[in-house]
């Protein structure tokens, strides 16, 4: 079991993990994604589909992989720090958090920082 796997059924220790998809993708294929299914006209560097049934989880998440190094530059991050960044959002959004409020922001960011932390996904670089 990985330590991804591990880590979200202690968190989240009544619902069971099904299956989640990572799709790595240009920015004009996630642009695609976000015209089509969202009918939103603009880039993002993830989006993320619930298709949880009760208390399994299961989804989809779609990453601009362009847009993960271009906003690794902007932040002055490394790309596996931006890359670990919206991985483990995707999950956390699949885990009920939502990012529509600037409050909600602020939980989503400290449970994305604690997650990145916990399970070591940056091995100290």
């Amino acid at each position: 079991m990985s330590n991804v796997t591990a880590a979200l059924k202690v968190l989240y220790p009544s619902n069971r993990f099904s299956r989640i998809d990572v799709h790595w993708l240009s920015d004009d294929e996630l642009l695609e994604v976000n015209r089509t299914h969202l009918d939103h006209d603009y880039y993002t560097d993830i989006i993320t589909f619930d298709n949880n049934v009760g208390r399994t989880v299961h989804g989809e998440i779609y990453i601009s992989t362009d847009r993960v190094i271009e906003n690794s530059q902007e932040y002055g991050v490394s790309v596996l720090n931006e890359l670990a960044r919206v991985v483990v959002h995707g999950v956390l959004h699949l885990c009920g958090y939502k990012d529509k409020s600037e409050e909600d922001v602020l939980k989503m960011r400290g449970r994305e920082d604690y997650w990145i932390e916990k399970l070591n996904l940056l091995n100290n670089n």
